[in-house]
């Protein structure tokens, strides 16, 4: 077995190879809680390139989190369009008011008062503590879990691993710096111990790397065989008005997707629907036509097949009616701007493919 690694070297690493990130404090002074909660909440299941430019416009927008708190979940929804996982854009929302009612608006250090704020779970109370306040926990995240399990050679298959991979980490969190201490074990994973071709000669722990001394690094952590995502089916209604507005609804404000604008839809079900069954839930009687194809989207535990029915109406009637250009008003998901550019193309008018007058006769005498 490898000797017990020396935080000091993660640390020392970390200083000369801390990543530049839009959320981070400069060396030497302290984070801004704010900043830190935000960047966790946004990079939970997304990638540190995809959210560096939404962390720059929420910031931009929402410069503290009063500012945040006042706004209406609509204006957050619309921010936060394309980065997925909707139910983190309405928890933040919700966090920062409750914030605000229950602490001044200053986010306590303890992470047992952060588990209670809404849409803050073990791991980010733990990364919020440790980072914008330096308590000394442990804060394990996927990039933590793998390098726990290289370091220590933990064979035990993930998710079962996680307790013990947990304490692993909390042994090695140091009295002073536990959040530079977590910064840098998230930024070893990420950069040097990388889930394919480790980087092990760059590594600071490299001498004190079970899995790396036995040849087995880069099969580590061992995940458990996953069940495959079942199919569900939809249709969705394109129902336009004769000025070329087009019906919307708001999705519930609980549930997936929840308080984002979609096109109305059928429920989705394991069974494909059947044209007839699938206009039974259409928003209003029309002359509804079965666009070709359909729009496939992947949620974390399922496929999603949309069909799109087209129609026209003349009737008057409420709801949420704007023209395709307006659209980006909105709060859409991605599901939803795929299935609106789907039937917009579907849609648009084609060039007659015959050819002008006089050219069958031109290709003829050649």
């Amino acid at each position: 077995m490898a000797r017990r690694a020396d935080p000091a070297a993660l640390l020392a690493w970390y200083d000369r190879q801390r990543r530049d990130l839009p959320w981070r404090a400069p060396p030497g002074e302290r984070p801004d809680p704010y900043r830190v909660w935000l960047s966790e909440i946004m990079l939970q299941q997304t990638t540190v390139a995809t959210v560096a430019p939404y962390f720059d416009r929420f910031v931009a927008r929402f410069p503290s989190l009063r500012g945040l708190a006042a706004a209406s979940l609509d204006e957050v929804l619309h921010l936060w369009q394309g980065l997925g996982y909707y139910a983190r854009a309405r928890n933040l929302h919700s966090c920062a008011r409750a914030v605000v009612e229950r602490h001044a608006g200053h986010f306590p250090d303890d992470p047992r008062q952060l588990r209670l704020l809404p849409g803050i779970g073990e791991y980010t109370a733990a990364a919020i503590a440790a980072i914008a306040f330096d308590r000394r926990v442990a804060a394990v995240d996927g990039n933590v879990e793998r390098v726990m399990a290289r370091l220590f050679a933990e064979r035990a298959p993930l998710p079962a691993a996680k307790p013990r991979l947990k304490a692993l980490a909390a042994s090695l969190v140091p009295d002073e710096r536990a959040g530079d201490f977590a910064q840098g074990l998230m930024d070893l994973g990420a950069t040097v111990c990388t889930p394919r071709r480790p980087r092990c000669m760059l590594c600071p722990w490299r001498e004190n790397c079970a899995a790396a001394a036995i040849g087995i690094a880069e099969s580590l952590p061992v995940q458990a065989e996953r069940p495959e995502r079942p199919l569900r089916h939809g249709v969705a209604f394109w129902l336009a008005r004769a000025d070329g507005a087009v019906l919307l609804r708001r999705r519930p404000e609980r549930g997936l997707l929840g308080g984002m604008i979609e096109l109305p839809s059928t429920p989705w079900r394991a069974a494909p629907w059947v044209r007839e069954e699938a206009i039974e839930s259409a928003p209003a009687a029309a002359e509804w036509r079965h666009l070709p194809g359909a729009v496939q989207h992947g949620f974390t535990h399922f496929r999603l097949e949309m069909a799109v029915l087209a129609g026209t109406t003349a009737e008057s009637f409420p709801g949420l009616w704007a023209r395709p250009g307006e659209f980006k008003d909105y709060a859409l998901p991605t599901l939803t701007t795929r299935l609106v550019n789907y039937a917009r193309t579907a849609l648009e008018p084609h060039p007659d493919p015959s050819p002008p007058a006089g050219e069958e006769a031109d290709r003829g005498a050649r």
